[in-house]
């Protein structure tokens, strides 16, 4: 696969060079998915907990 470099400049001094890989992409999204799913299972717990106080 090629790989391609991407250069993001956010401010003059700072320069992020940044790997295009699209496998790279799939897996950060996936992980970026299970982190929403784990956050969501925590919060409707914690929901759950509450109610059970009252």
């Amino acid at each position: 696969m090629p790989r391609r470099r991407m250069v993001i400049t956010l401010r003059p001094g700072q320069s992020i060079v940044v790997r295009c890989d699209p496998m790279r992409r799939d897996r950060e999204r996936e992980r970026e998915r299970e982190k929403e799913r784990e956050r969501e299972r925590r919060r409707r717990r914690r929901r759950r907990r509450r109610m059970r106080r009252r």
